[in-house]
């Protein structure tokens, strides 16, 4: 397996290079990123909440950790679709992984499948780490990987392939088209409620019913 371990529309993959971000901050823009005299706003980071009219079955009722968005376009990591297979059986790593700890494997989503990252709920003092917002950490590093998969469990840590990936505009064009709610980033959300309840327990918090959720004009 690769480092990192080896479709929506994509914007640039955020690894390796990571543009824009850092381990400790998360600029908006970066030098010598092209922006009009007036760019959009970035709602990252923050959850998306996919509403009943986006009709793309990779997003059907999913949560989405928008982790940057700028002028250029934008990616995040959907939260709530495990794929029930150890992710000791799905990485490869040389030598392989003596045993298996229970950490499960998760779509991150449908970009660039074969990739993937650790998405950790504490900082894993680890240089390869990526901070996106206050205690969410992202990481491609396969010598960290490698360290969690050979202990017990760890907490709050997650192993997701692939990520969601918004061309220049598209995510701006979506948002206006009431095709997603957004949400502040809650940890207890991400990694406390169960995958199958995180889209209703997020629609809820934010004060709704998913029942009640009004469809308008499709968007694929």
């Amino acid at each position: 397996m690769q480092e990192l371990y080896s479709r929506r529309r994509a914007a640039a993959p955020p690894w390796p290079v990571r543009r824009g971000l850092t381990r400790r901050a998360v600029p908006l823009y970066h030098v010598g990123m092209t922006v009009s005299a007036t760019p959009p706003p970035s709602v990252a980071p923050a959850l998306l909440l996919s509403m009943p009219q986006l009709d793309d079955p990779n997003f059907r009722r999913t949560v989405v950790l928008l982790c940057q968005h700028t002028s250029d376009g934008a990616w995040g990591l959907v939260l709530n679709r495990p794929t029930g297979t150890p992710a000791a059986q799905a990485v490869r790593l040389d030598p392989p992984v003596s045993k298996d700890n229970g950490l499960e494997l998760w779509v991150g989503g449908p970009v660039e499948p074969e990739r993937g990252c650790l998405l950790l709920g504490q900082d894993p003092h680890d240089l390869d780490a990526v901070q996106i917002c206050h205690g969410i950490y992202i990481s491609g590093s396969a010598a960290l990987l490698r360290h969690l998969l050979e202990q017990e469990k760890p907490d709050r840590t997650r192993l997701l392939m692939g990520y969601a990936g918004w061309g220049p505009g598209q995510l701006d064009a979506e948002l206006r088209e009431s095709a997603w709610l957004i949400s502040q980033v809650e940890l207890d959300l991400i990694f406390d409620v169960p995958p199958g309840e995180m889209w209703e327990a997020a629609i809820r918090r934010l004060g709704a019913e998913p029942g009640a959720l009004q469809m308008s004009p499709g968007v694929h």
